[in-house]
């Protein structure tokens, strides 16, 4: 426990002064809890049993507000407590959850390849929640529970010093120390069974995300059976993970409430034997029960923090996921860039797999180069390279004669635009969203982009125009539509580089041929990549590249290609019908 203690009190430590003060006044109402109410006892069972009316009524008055004072204070000092700890622990929260978060803007794409979406999702969201717990509810018992019991043990010692007999009473707390081996074996296991638990509903929100990621999928391929099977699967899997941490969360508090009821016992006939007096004893009796009650409470924050800990571990995995493209110490101003590309044998991998093999090409600036070849042949990895979404193996990217490594990645990324064949569009105003190529530009400018891009007459037409919600990812809104947002994008950037994977794909033919005479005019005198996947889209590049197993085995215009390069004529054949 104190191990993870200290791991949260680490945590804390941004707001020590709050938590400070939070553990001063919950130790007052732990005091008062402990030693008051104990002395309360005392005095008012003493009036009571002694039987004689001859007291003042003065008297009897300030006796009995001693129990409403107490109890002032000590939920005066208990709010306080609670309220401070709160805010400092959900500080805690919002800071991790923000560290979290801007780690992940910075991580490269390959590291979301290898990751599951809902794993990362719960990371964020429930094992920050289990962390929150462990800060937040069990506070309180951090600040309170110990000094409750350190007042209940001063008063038994008090009373021991006073009155002969009362010494015999101090056997019954030699059970106390019995208590933490149950309480450090329960803790151990419960520490692995929260983290199976955390896995297990990782795997549940991953389900969850991608079946309504595939709704229209599922519905066309009649899956909602196989769907409900599996998600059941996957909640019967995390139903039984939860309730082991049930089993050993709530062992604690029995195994600590029977070893006290044991010595409560024993205190109760040790105290009728010694002939101790009622009033005293009934003090005593509230002592004991008092320095037990904390360690109840103490046990089940052990359990709290060590499911907290764990939660915490899945959260710094991440976190300490290495940042493999780091901008430079010394970079090369972005306005030098005019878009030639040269890609200096270079080759590149994702883990073993090489994508891209000795790969040596010039692309000229001003030229619209078409890359094309079968599926997987390295195609759109040869295209992320020059954002530096991934950074090469071996060789160099260059742009311009400097490597792209010596480009910080928000100005190199300021100069290349980017029109992808699936365009994602967030939930908010198509205004917004085609505002994303130059987040300064101005709603004129916005709207002149989308003039170009042949979208503003079907913006026009929706309910509240440029004001209007996509919904997630655009879906209230045709393939076509978004796509033509997506490269109103690009018209705005007006970037040096172009990179289009299949920009016109879902668009009709009309629609397509608008956008085709729109970017003659967008790339003249930039440089563009163009990742074809059909032939008639590359009927307006000066060059063409043709790629096979992560190689450029041929390159120039499309008549001469389709004269020497069997693969390029196979495959423009396979097309043609």
């Amino acid at each position: 426990m104190l191990k993870d203690l200290k791991v949260f009190l680490e945590l804390l430590r941004p707001y020590r002064h709050r938590v400070r003060f939070a553990l001063i006044v919950g130790g007052i109402a732990g005091l008062a809890t402990g030693s008051g109410i104990t002395v309360g006892a005392e005095k008012l069972f003493g009036l009571v049993l002694d039987g004689s009316n001859d007291r003042a009524l003065i008297d009897v008055i300030l006796i009995a507000s001693i129990f409403p004072l107490l109890f002032i204070t000590i939920g005066v000092c208990t709010f306080l407590s609670t309220y401070h700890l709160n805010h400092a622990g959900l500080s805690v929260i919002r800071d991790l959850r923000a560290e979290l978060f801007s780690h992940l803007q910075r991580l490269p794409i390959s590291f979301f390849q290898k990751k599951k979406t809902g794993d990362l999702i719960a990371r964020l969201t429930a094992d920050t929640q289990a962390m929150q717990y462990a800060l937040t509810v069990t506070g309180r018992d951090l600040a309170i529970a110990p000094l409750t019991f350190l007042g209940a043990i001063t008063m038994l010692a008090i009373k021991g010093w006073q009155h002969d007999g009362v010494i015999y009473v101090y056997c019954s707390i030699a059970l106390l120390p019995v208590v933490v081996i149950p309480v450090r074996k329960l803790t151990g296991k419960l520490g692995h069974k929260a983290k199976a638990q955390q896995e297990e509903l990782s795997k549940v929100t991953n389900d969850l995300s991608q079946n309504i990621g595939a709704a229209k999928e599922v519905r066309a391929f009649n899956l909602q059976d196989r769907e409900n099977q599996r998600f059941s699967s996957k909640l019967g899997e995390l139903f039984r993970s939860q309730m082991k941490v049930v089993k050993y969360t709530f062992s604690l508090s029995p195994v600590v409430e029977i070893i006290s009821s044991i010595g409560l016992a024993s205190a109760f006939v040790i105290g009728y034997y010694r002939g101790v007096p009622g009033e005293v004893f009934i003090a005593i009796f509230a002592a004991l029960y008092f320095s037990y009650s904390p360690v109840k409470r103490i046990s089940y924050l052990a359990g709290e923090l060590r499911k907290g800990s764990e939660s915490l571990k899945r959260i710094r995995e991440i976190i300490a996921e290495p940042i493999e493209i780091e901008d430079p110490g010394e970079s090369v101003s972005n306005a030098s860039i005019q878009g030639e590309i040269a890609f200096k044998d270079v080759s590149f991998a994702y883990g073993e797999e090489p994508v891209l093999q000795n790969v040596d090409t010039t692309i000229a600036r001003g030229s619209i180069c078409a890359l094309v070849g079968p599926s997987g042949a390295g195609k759109s990895t040869f295209a992320s390279l020059v954002p530096r979404f991934y950074d090469v193996d071996y060789g160099g990217v260059f742009i311009d004669g400097h490597d792209v490594r010596r480009f910080r990645q928000r100005e190199l990324r300021e100069r290349i635009a980017i029109v992808s064949q699936e365009p994602v569009l967030f939930d908010d105003t198509i205004l917004e969203n085609i505002r994303l190529g130059r987040l300064e530009a101005t709603d004129e400018e916005v709207k002149e982009a989308a003039k170009e891009a042949f979208a503003d007459d079907f913006i026009k037409e929706q309910p509240k125009g440029y004001q209007t919600i996509v919904g997630e990812r655009g879906a209230l809104l045709s393939g076509g539509q978004k796509q033509r947002i997506a490269i109103a994008r690009a018209f705005l950037r007006n970037a040096a580089i172009l990179i289009l994977d299949e920009a016109t794909s879902a668009l009709d033919s009309e629609s397509e041929q608008k956008i085709q005479t729109a970017l003659e005019r967008l790339v003249v005198g930039k440089t563009v990549l163009m990742i074809a996947h059909r032939f008639s889209t590359i009927k307006n590049a000066n060059r063409v590249l043709v790629f096979e197993n992560g190689r450029i085995i041929d390159s120039g215009a499309h008549a001469e290609l389709y004269e020497r390069c069997a693969l390029y004529k196979r495959l423009y054949n396979q097309q043609q019908g």
